[in-house]
């Protein structure tokens, strides 16, 4: 049945840190379990390794079209174009990773925002989702997605309390939950308990913020059963409640219910 699986909605799989044992890792995540991955975009120059990594495992593996904020630079404008090519030439299942990073470097502030307008642009355009990131800049995103009401998808490793996860679903967004979850003394927990299931998705950023007790090493979508767990703990449910909600938000918001596993 495809709802009795996981999904990770946010891995990084085709990146270098899987180039030795890619196979191994995607086989440690079906027998966890994990029956689909989203592959989130960065830029023009990762943009082959996740289509081949893609093709690689159809059915598995649903690739995303778009600009990294801390991707963005002088070029962002030639950045996004190449985006809008590829949404032309091929089947993608949402924009992203897209967003604002005010963490890292701020001297590109102004194009992130303009890169994330455009980008909203597309999604709502094409009629797909969103996934955001938003790192120091969450009060930002509100705003611009105030600019595009309409546009659906998920708040990425979701940074905010409450309210503000009450205002992103209000607006027709999932929350990202991933290892942040079992951090000690995590904001994102007491999220969770605030907020309960039903507005989540799970996801693991990988090879990026692996959950406790593997925080520090390579993060993997076998891992996603760990997050659904403390999930599951936090607001008091069985695990596999966790893992019905979430699969269904994602199977739904990224239409992904005709694709085989």
């Amino acid at each position: 049945m495809e709802d009795d699986m996981y999904i990770d909605t946010h891995s990084h799989i085709y990146e270098n840190e899987f180039l030795e044992d890619r196979a191994e890792v995607v086989e440690r995540a079906r027998e966890a379990g994990g029956g689909k991955i989203v592959l989130p975009d960065i830029d023009s120059e990762s943009r082959g390794r996740m289509l081949d990594t893609a093709a690689a495992y159809p059915g598995m593996m649903f690739p995303l079209a778009g600009l990294h904020p801390t991707s963005v630079r002088e070029d962002y404008r030639e950045e996004l174009a190449a985006v809008e090519r590829e949404l032309g030439a091929r089947k993608y299942y949402g924009i992203g990773e897209c967003g604002l990073d005010f963490y890292w470097d701020r001297t590109y502030w102004r194009e992130q925002v303009k890169a994330l307008e455009w980008q909203l642009g597309m999604a709502r355009e094409a009629h797909l989702p969103v996934v955001i990131h938003s790192r120091d800049s969450l009060a930002e995103v509100f705003e611009s997605l105030e600019r595009y009401s309409g546009v659906q998808g998920i708040l990425h490793c979701f940074p905010g309390g409450a309210e503000e996860a009450r205002r992103a679903v209000g607006m027709g967004f999932l929350l990202g939950i991933g290892g942040v979850v079992t951090f000690k003394r995590s904001r994102m927990a007491e999220t969770v308990r605030e907020i309960g299931a039903e507005p989540l998705v799970l996801e693991t950023d990988a090879p990026y913020l692996a959950p406790v007790p593997k925080r520090g090493k390579r993060n993997e979508s076998s891992y996603i059963p760990i997050i659904a767990e403390k999930v599951a703990e936090i607001i008091g449910v069985e695990a596999k409640k966790i893992e019905e909600i979430t699969t269904k938000n994602a199977m739904n918001l990224f239409n992904l219910h005709s694709e085989n596993v």
